[in-house]
């Protein structure tokens, strides 16, 4: 069977640097931390005060109050940012057989923010089991590309995937598979994620795994760095319009870019720790590799899971020098999580959203808030350290990984005709 070429041909962003794709660019390449004190709640028990929160948004601006009120944050979320990819594309009535088109989301959790408030509320009165009718369709995971296909009309394949922080890679791989074995035209893929709630923060508090830089909310995320303590929690969306090359030639589209290939594995090793020499880490990068069949010394750029945590940091970093040998000081390594934060479930759609971008304009986003040397990190890799770096980017790989193990990545190219 002949695979199909699967291109990328829309793009959308909800981040806590920038509302929109373009926005989203021109905090990437500004190196702007979108870490600040928490607004949502008081935080004054908690060990950490602060969060990357989505900013100035309004859900009113794509539906209605009373509309809104039935869907959680994180369906909002994935709204916004897929209504700007499915314009971003030009799809329409006219271009797309809506029966041939998809939607494959991912979701670390889904709507906290809801389940919070109904078990609070519920455990606040005398026992009576009272919940809002919509407490269960606003919470579940599947629900926000439930909402993007009620609201398009898409009638293809339409679903969830749940894999902790590489839920929405994992996401755009299946999607990237439908495609080529010819089951869809064009996929919205992605994912969006919203848990910065007392729940959420006490939750990953009481795990030690965020940073409690409370005196300096934006300079916390800082991969890489010697002084690093955690990851900082972020929130928002990002979403791909994925489609089969011939149909979007056919009618005309604006192309980013190829999706070369995708690699999942599965570390074995820990609830929660990365593999201290990155084994599964390892294994992912040589099966997207291997899927795509790229030569590794064509690699020039690796946007890295990179969330600032002590041990997982460091093992991807030793995982990339074992996979490309002498030609990993050749890459242009980074982690945009310096500035977005971690959007758990999101964090593949938006960092994947980075390396097109980088591609597309030629330049590499820093990896902001490096200050002390780790010198269990190998100082000949080019991390692109507080500054943005000009770069000719032909082919690129974007590395997610869950709590659990769960490892994907995902590697795209420019598209040659």
């Amino acid at each position: 069977m002949q695979l199909k070429r699967v291109v990328v041909t829309g793009l959308g962003a909800l981040t806590p640097i920038g509302n929109s794709i373009q926005e989203y660019w021109e905090g990437l390449v500004n190196g702007k931390s979108g870490a600040a004190p928490i607004t949502y709640y008081d935080t004054e028990k908690h060990k950490t005060k602060f969060a990357c929160e989505v900013k100035n948004f309004s859900i009113e601006a794509y539906m209605d109050r009373k509309e809104a009120r039935r869907l959680d944050k994180f369906s909002h979320y994935a709204i916004a940012s897929s209504d700007e990819a499915i314009k971003d594309a030009g799809l329409n009535d006219e271009n797309v057989k809506k029966n041939r088109v998809g939607v494959i989301w991912g979701a670390g959790i889904g709507g906290l923010e809801t389940f919070q408030e109904e078990v609070m509320y519920y455990a606040k009165g005398d026992g009576t089991p009272k919940f809002n009718p919509f407490f269960i369709p606003k919470m579940i995971a599947d629900i926000a590309p439930a909402h993007i296909s009620m609201r398009n009309g898409f009638m293809g394949p339409n679903y969830t995937t749940v894999s902790a922080c590489a839920s929405s890679a994992n996401a755009m791989i299946d999607a990237f598979n439908y495609i080529r074995l010819g089951m869809c035209d064009v996929i919205i893929t992605g994912g969006s994620e919203a848990a910065v709630t007392i729940a959420g923060m006490g939750g990953f508090n009481s795990m030690h795994a965020l940073s409690t830089r409370n005196e300096s909310p934006e300079t916390a995320s800082r991969p890489f760095d010697a002084t690093r303590d955690g990851f900082v929690l972020g929130e928002g969306s990002g979403a791909i319009v994925l489609e089969e090359y011939e149909h979007a030639k056919a009618r005309g589209a604006k192309i980013y870019c190829e999706i070369g290939g995708g690699g999942m594995s599965s570390d074995a090793y820990h609830l929660t720790a990365p593999h201290p020499e990155g084994i599964g880490v390892i294994a992912v990068m040589e099966n997207t590799l291997r899927d795509a069949g790229m030569d590794p010394n064509k690699v020039d750029h690796i946007n890295t899971h990179g969330t600032s945590t002590p041990l997982g940091d460091v093992a991807e970093l030793k995982a990339i020098s074992h996979v490309f040998g002498d030609h990993a000081k050749n890459i242009n390594i980074n982690s945009t999580k310096s500035m977005t934060g971690h959007l758990l479930g999101a964090a593949g759609a938006i960092e994947a959203i980075a390396v097109i971008l980088a591609m597309k304009n030629g330049i590499v986003p820093p990896t902001i808030n490096h200050t002390v040397v780790d010198e269990n990190i190998d100082p000949s890799l080019n991390l692109t350290l507080n500054k943005a770096q000009k770069r000719d980017i032909k082919v690129a790989m974007s590395n997610t990984f869950g709590f659990g193990g769960h490892n994907a990545c995902v590697l795209f190219k420019k598209l040659e005709e």
